[in-house]
């Protein structure tokens, strides 16, 4: 993560409201899976993205969580986070997808404590009524490879980055978070199905910006969940050969737990959150089919491995 968390008390976030009080920003309320998250700023731009990102809230509703977003070169970059109100203060961010990163994981800590909902930092489609989702540190490709099987027939996207997960007596069942994907610019140079939505896109100084996939795979292409079957954790492993195996559950829990289970974003993690998601974890994946996928081979060819266990599998 490059960003450090400082949790602190009830005065100390009641001291920090009251200075920013008259600070001249915007703001906005969105829902976030049911939850009504506030988000402040003094920049238009990222009120702009955050608008875009997530389905919109009525400004009646009252926030179950809130996040100031100030400029301040007399701190660091860095988050303050008030647990029990919620409420947090970012300093000095200039990237957006930290800040609704920051915003999810402040939503999955209610819902899992609340609601017994937990939070997944992966994709998920539906793909013939079959839910599939990607698990993956950063940068082995699971953006990539989860825009690459929304091109099947009969795929339709919940999320490409951050999913939400109710347990019951079935497959487990995902909730979508976001109402349109913070892409790279690049998605169209891999897939070049997505080079007129990209071209419509406007990017952000890191190469990212709001995009809404429907533009290109319909407006029903995007779902707000699905039934899970497949769980499929991506690595990049050149000392490794092997490109796809079967898991067990187990195996994959461990996968995760060595990758902070593949989410720097969760924002308060200690014994007490590693015992409950380690938990959620192995119940979840004891539902699904496990695969392990080793990205070291063209996205293509990566791509034709996740399709082929798919179709075997369903």
């Amino acid at each position: 993560m490059g960003y450090k968390v400082e949790t602190i008390g009830l005065d100390r976030s009641y001291e920090l409201r009251s200075k920013y009080k008259g600070l001249k920003s915007y703001s906005s309320k969105v829902n976030i899976s049911g939850l009504c998250v506030e988000f402040l700023t003094e920049d238009r731009e990222h009120l702009k993205m955050w608008e875009d990102n997530f389905y919109s809230m009525s400004e009646e509703i009252r926030s179950h969580a809130k996040i100031y977003s100030i400029r301040d070169p007399s701190h660091e970059m860095k988050v303050l986070f008030e647990p029990s109100t919620n409420v947090a203060f970012l300093y000095n961010f200039d990237y957006y997808g930290w800040i609704k990163s920051i915003a999810l994981g402040i939503s999955g800590n209610i819902l899992e404590e609340a609601h017994d909902i937990y939070s997944v930092h992966g994709a998920v489609l539906d793909i013939d009524g079959k839910g599939v989702t990607l698990i993956a540190p950063s940068k082995t490709g699971k953006t990539t490879q989860s825009w690459g099987l929304l091109r099947m027939e009969n795929a339709y996207l919940v999320s490409d980055d951050w999913y939400f997960v109710k347990l019951g007596g079935g497959r487990p069942i995902a909730y979508g978070s976001e109402k349109n994907c913070y892409i790279d610019a690049d998605i169209g140079d891999v897939w070049e199905e997505y080079k007129p939505l990209v071209s419509q896109v406007v990017f952000d100084n890191k190469g990212r910006g709001i995009a809404n996939v429907r533009w290109v795979t319909g407006e029903s292409s995007v779902i707000p969940m699905t039934k899970i079957r497949c769980i499929f954790l991506l690595k990049r492993d050149k000392d490794d050969p092997v490109t796809i195996r079967r898991l067990s559950p187990k195996e994959g829990v461990d996968y995760l737990l060595k990758n902070d289970l593949c989410n720097p974003h969760q924002i308060i993690w200690n014994d007490h959150k590693k015992k409950v998601r380690t938990a959620f974890f192995a119940d979840f994946l004891s539902k699904c089919e496990v695969y392990s996928v080793n990205t070291i081979k063209t996205p293509q060819e990566t791509q034709e491995l996740i399709r082929n266990t798919i179709i075997q599998d369903l």
